[in-house]
């Protein structure tokens, strides 16, 4: 099975380094991110329960990349200014 997916991804020009667990993470944190109720995606990805959906699948993706962002804009601002 792993070896189909592999073959998928490569196909799909995202290379090979990608494994199923990687995209339930994506899918469920853009879902969440996206403002769908935890309860659907739970449903959606066949968690009993809300519990693991949120502890270890759901990922808040936009403070994160919010936060990167705002870190790379300091860091090229520094590398901008040039000493009197």
């Amino acid at each position: 099975m792993l070896y189909r997916f592999k073959k998928m991804t490569d196909a799909a020009g995202v290379g090979t380094r990608w494994c199923p667990r990687e995209l339930r993470h994506t899918f469920v944190s853009l879902m969440s991110d996206s403002g769908v109720h935890v309860e659907k995606i739970t449903d959606l990805v066949g968690h009993r329960t809300t519990v693991v959906t949120e502890t270890v699948y759901r990922h808040q993706l936009r403070p994160a990349v919010e936060n990167g962002a705002e870190r790379m804009q300091d860091i090229f601002a520094d590398a901008l200014v040039v000493p009197a």
